[in-house]
């Protein structure tokens, strides 16, 4: 099926609803867009949803910082609600009036897998609304430290998955723009001597730290483009799934990059097994 067709199972009022479809129900150019994207990051997400039905019936899969829950609901139609309806779909959201509109728009559609949290990241980690052990933490375009956030919350609940597509990371630039003077005594630093390459060398940086990161707490991580989200620079798909115990060359090697490169105080935020 091409990836602008719209499935047989797809429920039309949340297409609408996203905006994926015009109001009277229609296709445009821009609508065409969103639903190639759709389509093309359930792709990926599929055989992970597959996975854990076969192995677990009523796995739990939490979106975090899922803003108006785009994610979730497109999940939930695609694939919980005709093949997995023993699994439940979790929205962790700050925003309460996000969250509120997502539960309105679940019982509209009467999509009963869904609920909706509105909780901070050390909450969400300690609330009993959510199981001690969660199966798959999604993060889209989760901005700057909110993927950090969500990759917490994934390690807290021991995810045996993690889909997470990183979005505007300004902190690591911010440390290195601030620590420059004594970096350059570091000829590797003229990666980011220039602001603009601090920036891209920052965002870049961000998301190796967190590769090393889910890898030193025994996860297999691939990192892909979602191809398609041509309105974004923001592409980068990073897959954990959680294999083993931690590793021990992928802990030395996060050490060893924020010693490098002046980052020390963002140990806690890299925290390690």
């Amino acid at each position: 099926m091409s990836t602008t067709e719209i499935r047989p199972e797809q429920s039309i009022e949340l297409l609408k609803a996203l905006h994926i479809l015009t109001r009277d129900g229609k296709m445009n150019q821009d609508s065409r867009r969103k639903l190639k994207q759709v389509n093309h990051l359930f792709q990926f997400i599929e055989p992970m949803l597959k996975e854990l039905l076969r192995s677990k019936p009523e796995f739990c899969v939490v979106d975090h910082g899922a803003g108006k829950s785009y994610l979730g609901f497109i999940l939930v139609d695609l694939f919980l609600r005709h093949q997995a309806p023993m699994a439940t779909m979790v929205g962790i959201e700050t925003r309460p009036e996000l969250v509120e509109s997502s539960r309105a728009l679940a019982q509209q559609l009467k999509f009963e897998q869904m609920k909706f949290l509105n909780l901070s990241v050390a909450d969400s980690i300690a609330s009993t609304a959510l199981p001690s052990q969660v199966d798959m933490v999604t993060a889209l375009h989760a901005c700057n430290t909110a993927t950090d956030d969500a990759i917490r919350f994934g390690l807290a609940k021991h995810a045996r998955f993690m889909v997470l597509v990183p979005c505007c990371q300004a902190e690591i630039a911010s440390v290195l723009r601030k620590n420059k003077a004594r970096q350059l005594k570091d000829p590797l630093a003229e990666l980011w001597r220039h602001p603009l390459h601090t920036r891209e060398f920052g965002s870049q940086l961000t998301n190796v730290l967190r590769c090393l990161q889910l890898q030193a707490h025994g996860y297999q991580v691939t990192v892909t483009e979602l191809v398609g989200w041509e309105h974004s620079m923001k592409n980068e798909l990073i897959i954990a799934e959680l294999k083993g115990p931690p590793k021990a060359d992928a802990i030395e090697r996060l050490q060893a990059i924020l010693d490098r490169l002046g980052l020390e105080e963002l140990r806690e935020r890299f925290f390690l097994p």
